[in-house]
């Protein structure tokens, strides 16, 4: 059964929510990379893309709310409302979230992140 663009990315949005590094991974190619927007690689491949993660995946508050996501063709944009634990405390951010979809993974991500305030 084929994937659509947005069965990957809340896939991989459902991943990132439950801390599941695997299956988030299963929904990124093996060389996908990440970047924050426009043009600044923040990862490369799954051991990078992994390795990131579990470390993200660690924070007790982390939590993405999606509050839109539109479809255009190949790429999906997600705006979330993402709960983080920074060293000030746990904190709300605002992100965009653009994926590009190649066959059925996610082949770039570009991310533009708000500024961290109080929940």
């Amino acid at each position: 059964m084929t994937r659509s663009a947005e069965d990957i990315v809340k896939g991989q949005l459902d991943a990132y929510n439950a801390k599941d590094v695997n299956r988030f991974l299963s929904f990124w190619a093996e060389d996908a990379e990440i970047y924050a927007h426009p043009q600044t690689l923040l990862a490369k491949g799954h051991r990078a893309i992994g390795d990131r993660h579990l470390i993200r995946f660690q924070e007790p508050d982390l939590y993405a709310h999606l509050i839109s996501r539109s479809v255009i063709g190949t790429f999906v944009i997600d705006t979330e409302s993402v709960t983080r634990n920074f060293p000030e405390g746990m904190r709300r951010v605002d992100v965009v979230g653009i994926y590009e979809i190649e066959g059925e993974t996610i082949k770039r991500a570009w991310f533009i992140m708000g500024t961290p305030r109080e929940p």
